[in-house]
């Protein structure tokens, strides 16, 4: 709820920023950046030996999964914090992403993690038939227990 909210206070520095000649990029919150990069290194250590194109398997539950799904859920912040961003906001943003390799490290990670076939094997609520469900046509429902 409080992602949204956030952009506003660097809407009001941003005329701050004058017309200078280098390029300008802007941090998003730095303790989530600062968590990010945390992540970043440690989930690089877990997926060192893994190539792109190939997929890692991670078993639910244990350090490996709490790490990926923290590190992912930190990017749903961030992009719920560049949703609310205004435009000027987003490049000045986006500059420091591109600076930092973090988008970078992200495609990276989730082509790791990315399982080869995606089938969705959860419950549904339809009667079986010939199409196959995989996690791109089902709706996930995410409930912390």
């Amino acid at each position: 709820r409080l992602m949204p909210e956030l952009p506003k206070f660097d809407d009001e520095d941003l005329k701050s920023y004058g017309d200078e000649e280098e390029e300008l990029a802007l941090s998003p919150p730095a303790a989530l950046m600062s968590i990010l990069a945390t992540q970043e290194l440690l989930l690089e250590n877990i997926l060192e030996c893994i190539p792109v194109g190939e997929f890692a398997v991670i078993q639910p539950l244990s350090d490996e999964f709490c790490l990926v799904l923290g590190y992912l859920l930190t990017w749903k912040l961030t992009l719920a914090f560049f949703k609310a961003a205004s435009s000027q906001l987003r490049v000045l943003y986006s500059q420091y992403l591109r600076r930092t390799k973090s988008l970078n490290k992200l495609l990276y990670h989730l082509f790791r993690l990315m399982p080869e076939n995606p089938v969705f094997s959860g419950p549904t609520s339809e009667v079986p038939n010939k199409d196959t469900k995989t996690f791109f046509t089902e709706e996930l429902h995410l409930d912390v227990k």
